[in-house]
């Protein structure tokens, strides 16, 4: 028999043997087209799941979203039809039909798989997937693991995820057999066709390529292509951050991520020497004098006045889990979520426009000891090898004065690299998960409960008192996903706030073991020789965003309680600041001379009509980064124009764009800022002595 009598005894193999340009083009599109209406599918649902977030959103700007989320959607569209396009070139590539539905269904699989996590993922972070997913994969994978299984509902989701993948395979076989020429699908007239010639087959190539890059690029006007600013076309922060693709936004991540860390680091805009000194205009006040001024930018004696010094011998910084300032009630919320704050702050010195270094527990921690900004491409500093310098944070400064350490955490000092990192800095004593008995509750997550952790804080600073002076770090847990809270809680649940209730629920029992843990420590002898601080490591996001930014993620309260202080001080204070300004404000209240090189300034011996000022940025492998002052935030979005809004916060907070989006003055400061403070990390000069400057 013949080859070409086997073809025609055997119609399905003529089939695949013989396909058809048409045949092939039908089932690309009709494919490509599936995908759109997938991808537009899982915008409805995260617009439909985080419909608490919309705010004041129109439906205007709400269809803008889903007319950028389009643009967006049909890049990844493009990628995955890349192979049924290749395949115009060979004959036998369009014939293989059944490889081209299996790589359309895992592709159709792993985004819906993506879309599905991003649910949950928005509403914890307002922002689509970045590089935090991969920071999570470098942690110890039994706690990731824990903190997913106990805080979402990960059964439901994987059974949903593999019921829709496999109507997605038949979806793909349908479209496969809807495309097949009528005559295919009746073996008995089937005829023989002669192969496409590479007359046609070339052209039509040409013509989808030019289609295709078109479609992916995303526009057709001259310049880059699509990027993730030219979603941010409304003055809805949801309704822009829905025009995003959350695969794509992944892909971004992970290509920054995985490639060396400093590649992705602040670039100069300006001479070095311009840069420092704008830095020095900013950050140095008459009590300070430069010092190795050639080798370092902010290297300083630091020498307060006596005046604005307190009785004090001790610190303990307290560092409260996603402790909102938006949710408290001393700074104008009518929730009654701290009621134990709200009366620790009658009797200390409140900071009401402090704000987070970053959005990230770890970022909190080495702003707020190590005193070193929260950096592009180093917001994950603890981890990396420039994280092993020596930053003139509050270990090293009182370590030098001869003070005792303390440092008492629910959780495993592992993650986040914290024993490595603060034992390097200069502490020696560490009250951990493993180190608890018999604890009222343990998260099967993370750890013992905030009641314990407190509980086991008060007891480790009684002993010893008078021998030495001691700081102290204590941090909660128990306000961070998933929420393990004890069965029978000491304060009423949170009720009326939706999808938050959870949330503000471990916020108020958070709270409750805060004024329990001052209780106790009041009525020991060192509690009027101390200096306590509590401060938010970080703030979260509500049902509005105040700017891209999302101010509500990083305002946080500073509170500081010590002998006469509201004496000397007031009991309220407006000035700008962020974790970074803690060090030296510490240290100016316990006096004498200190030699250091925070990146902050002591917040109460700022010169004259200075209101403060503060550089954020969140946590994410992106350059987006801002300034704060007294009444305006200037954001600055990589390879974008900045945009400049006024703000406020309390009880009323809101935002407003300001016309021309233009503060040379406060560009400038932000600019020099992070390009000396990023070269001064670079070159390990960022501490009281130089180190050994690491290579490129």
């Amino acid at each position: 028999m013949t080859s070409k009598d086997a073809q025609s005894s055997n119609p399905s193999s003529f089939r695949l043997a013989h396909p058809t340009i048409k045949n092939h083009l039908l089932f690309t599109l009709s494919s490509a087209f599936a995908l759109l209406v997938l991808y537009t599918l899982l915008r409805v649902a995260l617009l439909t799941y985080n419909r608490e977030l919309i705010g004041t959103a129109s439906a205007a700007a709400l269809a803008e979203a889903f007319y950028n989320g389009i643009r967006f959607d049909l890049r990844v569209v493009v990628f995955a039809c890349v192979p049924l396009l290749l395949s115009l070139l060979s004959v036998r590539a369009m014939a293989a039909r059944g490889l081209h539905r299996l790589w359309l269904t895992a592709v159709a699989s792993l985004t819906l798989f993506l879309g599905i996590t991003e649910l949950d993922f928005y509403r914890e972070f307002h922002q689509r997937l970045n590089s935090l997913v991969f920071q999570y994969f470098q942690e110890d994978a039994r706690t990731v693991l824990s903190m997913l299984w106990n805080g979402f509902p990960v059964g439901r989701y994987l059974l949903a995820w593999a019921a829709a993948t496999w109507l997605l395979c038949k979806l793909f076989q349908g479209l496969d057999r809807l495309s097949r020429p009528k005559t295919e699908a009746a073996p008995q007239v089937a005829a023989v066709r002669v192969i496409p010639p590479w007359s046609w087959r070339i052209p039509v190539f040409f013509v989808c390529l030019l289609v295709a890059v078109t479609a992916a690029r995303g526009n057709l006007r001259q310049g880059p292509p699509l990027r993730w600013g030219d979603a941010y076309t409304t003055d809805s922060m949801f309704a822009n951050q829905l025009g995003l693709n959350g695969t794509l936004t992944l892909v971004d991540a992970a290509r920054n991520s995985f490639s060396s860390h400093r590649d992705n680091a602040w670039k100069p805009t300006m001479p070095d020497q311009q840069a420092v000194q704008t830095v020095r205009e900013m950050l140095l006040t008459t009590y300070d004098q430069l010092v190795a001024a050639d080798k370092a930018a902010i290297r300083r004696n630091f020498t307060p006045p006596a005046a604005g010094t307190l009785p004090i011998r001790n610190v303990v910084v307290i560092l409260m889990e996603s402790f909102a300032g938006h949710y408290v009630g001393a700074l104008g919320s009518p929730a009654n979520i701290t009621p134990y704050f709200d009366k620790l702050a009658k009797e200390g010195l409140l900071f009401d426009r402090f704000f987070s270094n970053g959005t990230h527990t770890h970022q909190g921690m080495f702003a707020t000891m190590a005193c070193f900004p929260n950096l592009p491409s180093f917001e994950y500093l603890m981890r990396t090898p420039e994280g092993a310098h020596k930053f003139s944070g509050l270990p090293q400064l009182l370590s030098a004065r001869d003070y005792d350490d303390l440092y008492v955490y629910n959780g495993n000092f592992q993650w986040d690299n914290q024993s490595g990192f603060f034992s390097n800095q200069g502490m020696t004593t560490f009250v951990g998960r493993e180190d608890f008995v018999d604890p009222v509750f343990m998260d099967p997550t993370w750890g013992v409960s905030d009641q314990d952790m407190f509980d086991r804080a008060a007891a480790e600073l009684s002993k010893g008192y008078g021998s030495k002076p001691f700081y102290a770090l204590l941090q909660t847990l128990s306000n961070h996903t998933p929420y393990a809270l004890p069965k029978d809680l000491p304060v009423e649940r949170v009720t009326g706030h939706g999808t938050l209730d959870e949330h503000l629920t471990a916020m108020r029992y958070s709270d409750w073991a805060l004024g329990q843990f001052f209780e106790k420590a009041r009525r020991l002898p060192y509690f009027k020789d101390t200096l306590f601080v509590v401060v938010g490591d970080h703030g979260f996001g509500s049902d509005e965003q105040l700017t891209e930014m999302d101010l509500f993620r990083f305002n946080v309260p500073l509170l500081l309680i010590a002998p006469g202080i509201q004496d000397k001080f007031g009991a309220r204070r407006d000035t700008v600041g962020t974790q970074i300004d803690i060090v030296p404000t510490i240290m100016g209240r316990l006096g004498g001379e200190v030699r250091h090189q925070c990146w902050g300034r002591d917040l109460l011996n700022l010169p004259a009509g200075d209101q403060g000022i503060g550089v954020i940025k969140p946590s994410g492998g992106d350059q987006t980064v801002a300034v704060v002052s007294s009444d305006r935030i200037l954001v600055q979005p990589k390879d974008f124009a900045p945009r400049l809004y006024r703000y406020e916060l309390g009880a009323n907070p809101k935002a407003e764009r300001i016309p021309g989006d233009s503060d040379p003055q406060l560009q400038r400061k932000l600019d020099a800022f992070l390009q000396t403070a990023t070269k001064s990390l670079l070159e390990n000069t960022a501490g009281i002595v130089d180190g050994v400057p690491t290579k490129n």
